[in-house]
C-alpha cells in the first residue's frame, strides 16, 4: 500500500481546508471516507472573521463562492433578557466604529462545503485512500464523535448543557441591512439571526435558537404559523416580520475538550479537539484557526524533523492552547450567567450589558478577539 505524508481523517470544512492547505506546500495527502453528497435540506450557516476568510482566500476557496451564499454583518445588536420591572440591556457593535470593513460574513455552509469538495476533486496532491493508508502525520478532523481519537485512548472532556441549537432560514418583510441580532433570553436561551441572501436576497437571516431540550423539541414540532407566532413574539418585530423559509434542524449543546491535541505522528482540529457553544459563532473559525496553525507549523519545520515528529506538533498544540481554551470558557461563562433566573442576577446582567456598551476600548478588544485579529 502507498504511503501519504498526511492522512486525513474527515471531510467536513476543517479537514477539506487542511488538505487543500497542506496540498499546496506540495505535501501528499490522502483522505479517508468518500465525499459527502450535497444535502438540499442543509440549513446551517456559518459566521466566519477576518482570519478565517483570510484562509479561505488563500486556499483560492471564498472568490469562487456564489455571490448570494455570502453575506457580510455590518453591526451587531445584542440584548439581555427583558422584565416586567427593567428594561433589557442592549450591547451593540459597529463594523464603521472599529475602523473595519465587516464584523464577520455570514456563508452559506453547503455552499462552503461545496466549493470546498470541488477544490479537492481538482487537487493534484490530494487523493481519496483506505483507512490504514500509511502516513507520516494523521490528522483527526472527524468532529465531536470521532473514533479515531478514541482509539488513540484521547480522553474528551465533555459537560452538557441540557440544551439543544436550532437552526432554519427565514425571511423577513424588511431589509437586513447587514445587522445581526441576538437575544439573550430567561432559562439560557439565546437566539441569533444572522443576516443572509437566501432564498431572498437582502431580507433572508439563518435562525440559531439555542434552548432547553425538551424547549428546542417543542419548538421543532410546532406547526409552521404556531412556531413563527413563538419566532415573533421573541424576537419583538425588530427584524420585521418573519417567516419560516425552511424546515427546522437541532443538535444538542456541549462544552468539550480533548486531554491532549498532539501526540507522536497524530494531531486534532476542530470539534475532535474542542467544542464550544455556538451562541459567540466561533465554532468553525476555531477550527480554521486550527488548520493556519498547524499548516504554519509543518511548513516552517527544520528541514531534518519528519512531519509527525512528536516535538513538532507540540508547538502546534502550544499555539492553539490560548485561543481555544480562552473561547471556550467565555461562552460558558456566558451562557451560564445568563442561564440563572433570579431577578437580581438579570438586573446585574442588563446594567453590566448597558454599561460595557460605553467602553468603547473594551468592545473594540472584543472585537479584535472574535475576528482572530
Amino acid at each position: 500500500m502507498q504511503s501519504v505524508d498526511v492522512l486525513v481523517r474527515g471531510r467536513g470544512a476543517v479537514g477539506s481546508s487542511l488538505a487543500l492547505s497542506l496540498a499546496a506546500q506540495g505535501l501528499s495527502v490522502g483522505m479517508t471516507g468518500a465525499a459527502e453528497a450535497a444535502r438540499p435540506d442543509d440549513v446551517r450557516t456559518y459566521a466566519l472573521n477576518a482570519a478565517s476568510v483570510a484562509l479561505l482566500t488563500e486556499l483560492k476557496i471564498w472568490g469562487s463562492l456564489p455571490a448570494d451564499a455570502v453575506s457580510p454583518v455590518y453591526d451587531m445588536v445584542v440584548c439581555g433578557d427583558a422584565s416586567s420591572e427593567q428594561p433589557a440591556g442592549r450591547l451593540s457593535f459597529s463594523a464603521w466604529q472599529q475602523g473595519l470593513g465587516e464584523l464577520a460574513v455570514i456563508v452559506d455552509a453547503a455552499a462552503l462545503d461545496a466549493q470546498l469538495a470541488t477544490a479537492l476533486r481538482f487537487s493534484p496532491h490530494v487523493h481519496g485512500v483506505p483507512d490504514q493508508t500509511p502516513a507520516a502525520l494523521t490528522a483527526l478532523c472527524e468532529g465531536r464523535e470521532s473514533a479515531a481519537r478514541a482509539a488513540l485512548g484521547v480522553g474528551f472532556t465533555t459537560k452538557p448543557y441540557g440544551h439543544r441549537a436550532l437552526a432554519a432560514r427565514l425571511t423577513a418583510d424588511r431589509s437586513h441591512q447587514g445587522v445581526a441580532r441576538q437575544w439573550f433570553q430567561p432559562g439560557g436561551e439565546v437566539l441569533a439571526l444572522l443576516p443572509f441572501e437566501r432564498p431572498a436576497p437582502g431580507a433572508s437571516y439563518g435562525l440559531v435558537w439555542s434552548c432547553a431540550e425538551a424547549r428546542a423539541e417543542q419548538l421543532q414540532a410546532l406547526p409552521t404559523e404556531d412556531f413563527e407566532r413563538e419566532l415573533n413574539a421573541a424576537t419583538g418585530a425588530a427584524a420585521g416580520a418573519l417567516k419560516l423559509a425552511s424546515e427546522r434542524s437541532s443538535w444538542p449543546l456541549a462544552v468539550a475538550r480533548a486531554d491532549a491535541v498532539s501526540g507522536a505522528g497524530w494531531v486534532l482540529l476542530g470539534d475532535a479537539a474542542h467544542i464550544v457553544h455556538p451562541l459567540a459563532g466561533q465554532g468553525l473559525n476555531l477550527g480554521l484557526g486550527d488548520v493556519a496553525a498547524l499548516s504554519r507549523v509543518l511548513a516552517q519545520r527544520e528541514p531534518w524533523r519528519p512531519l509527525g515528529d512528536e516535538r513538532l506538533l507540540r508547538r502546534y498544540a502550544r499555539e492553539r492552547l490560548a485561543p481555544t481554551l480562552a473561547m471556550g470558557e467565555l461562552t460558558d461563562v456566558l451562557q451560564r450567567l445568563f442561564a440563572h433566573g433570579s431577578p437580581a442576577a438579570q438586573g446585574l446582567r442588563n446594567r453590566g450589558m448597558d454599561a460595557l456598551n460605553q467602553l468603547t476600548p473594551v468592545k473594540r478588544w472584543l472585537t479584535q478577539r472574535a475576528l482572530g485579529l
